[in-house]
């Protein structure tokens, strides 16, 4: 999983802020894989995994997506911003 650092200043002191990927995706050679996919992502973010990352990752969740080269598809991968306790506390719930 992607993890990046960085630092978001704050009024009261400075805060740490992980970039983690939290869902993987893949989608075969599909005409529209966007649409194809958001009913996947939809169903992923009314799990309590979901639920849980769209409340507490600052900002709000992004999908990125690449290309699959060893399928010819497309890999979408859902990326939250999570402080260190908030990823301490997901790894072990939900992973």
């Amino acid at each position: 999983m992607d993890q990046l650092e960085q630092i978001w200043q704050s009024d009261t002191e400075d805060q740490q802020s992980i970039t983690y990927t939290v869902k993987v995706l893949s989608v075969g050679d599909v005409e529209d894989p966007d649409l194809y996919v958001g009913q996947h992502i939809w169903e992923w973010q009314e799990t309590d995994e979901g639920k849980w990352i769209m409340k507490h990752s600052n900002p709000t969740p992004s999908w990125h997506r690449s290309v699959d080269r060893i399928t010819y598809g497309y890999k979408y991968d859902i990326k939250a911003y999570l402080t260190p306790k908030q990823l301490t506390y997901f790894k072990l719930k939900f992973e």
